[in-house]
């Protein structure tokens, strides 16, 4: 009964950390492209933002029972305190110190993004960056801590992640390029066409309260003054 009970909290916890990380990447590869305003008439951004803050929610539903089932897990001693505190695990330091730092970040994010009414929003989006450098301290934590790191269908999910989070963040750049470039353009037209003054209405108004001799004169002077040298 006891060996039973370990197996099934031990599966749960390689289970639910598996599903965490996927999730985790889904949550950034989302934020990413609602941060770039990625949108289209079948995905509209509202949608995009509604789906992040829910897959978000989800990736730290598994995340707190991946957390659980490893600190109660009665085969290794991982310890309460490891769930704060970085590196402070008797069992394998190193990488669970790292599960730990990724759940430090994703907690900082967390616990801002519920606050952002009341905090800065300089604050926040500075807090909100931490969420890049949790997915790669996630990674690398999965990857030397987890039992199927070394089997192939958990290479190709590890593999998968990363494409998605590559792909995301270098559509990321070329369009933030992109903006930069059609900004800087159209600075450049606004810039050569100087805007000209109005003619008061009051010595261009005809007797009959006509602007026609308003629009005539306009264009006679316009090419008067480009025939001069």
């Amino acid at each position: 009964m006891l060996a039973s009970y370990s197996t099934t909290i031990w599966y749960t916890i390689r289970a639910t950390g598996i599903v965490a990380l996927v999730l985790l990447t889904g949550t950034l590869v989302l934020g990413i492209l609602t941060a770039g305003r990625a949108k289209s008439r079948s995905w509209p951004a509202f949608a995009q933002a509604d789906l992040h803050k829910r897959v978000s929610l989800l990736a730290m539903v598994f995340l707190a029972l991946h957390v659980l089932t490893a600190v109660i897990d009665t085969y290794v001693n991982v310890g309460w305190a490891s769930v704060l505190v970085p590196f402070a695990s008797p069992y394998r330091p190193f990488w669970t110190g790292l599960g730990t730092v990724a759940v430090d970040l994703m907690l900082a994010v967390a616990i801002s993004s519920a606050l952002r009414q009341r905090i800065a929003a300089r604050v926040w989006r500075g807090i909100h960056w931490l969420a890049y450098a949790s997915w790669p301290v996630a990674m690398a934590h999965s990857l030397g801590m987890g039992t199927d790191a070394s089997r192939l269908w958990m290479d190709a999910v590890a593999a998968s992640c990363a494409l998605a989070v590559g792909g995301a963040l270098a559509w990321r750049i070329g369009d933030h390029k992109k903006s930069k470039e059609l900004a800087l353009g159209v600075g450049a037209i606004t810039r050569a066409v100087p805007v000209r003054p109005e003619a008061p209405s009051s010595a261009v108004l005809s007797a009959n309260g006509s602007t026609r001799s308003l629009r005539r004169s306009t264009s006679a002077t316009g090419l008067l003054e480009r025939d001069r040298p």
